[in-house]
């Protein structure tokens, strides 16, 4: 049975004087509405380059939106009597 779905993304992002940024990124599905967030701070010695910060903390609020849900379709996994499953690994470079 072929299913599309359209989800609507909305990223916001916010430096401050300080050298740090905030990212906030919305995911509405329709039925759920998921709020991911995300910062990054630049080093004193760095040099400021605010097109590394807004990609820093967008792909930290990406991960963390991504990680709720997750968590949302194992519980739904489990409200329709499915196990969880197996945990991956994690890889990369710890945040």
């Amino acid at each position: 049975m072929p299913h599309t779905a359209e989800w609507k993304v909305r990223l916001h992002l916010f430096e401050n004087d300080d050298g740090t940024t905030k990212a906030r990124m919305v995911l509405h599905t329709g039925t759920t509405e998921l709020t991911g967030h995300g910062t990054a701070r630049c080093s004193p010695a760095d040099p400021n380059v605010p097109e590394i910060g807004d990609e820093l903390a967008a792909g930290r609020a990406l991960n963390d939106l991504a990680q709720q849900l997750l968590r949302l379709a194992e519980r739904d996994m489990e409200g329709v009597g499915e196990s969880r499953p197996n945990p991956r690994p994690v890889t990369g470079w710890p945040m």
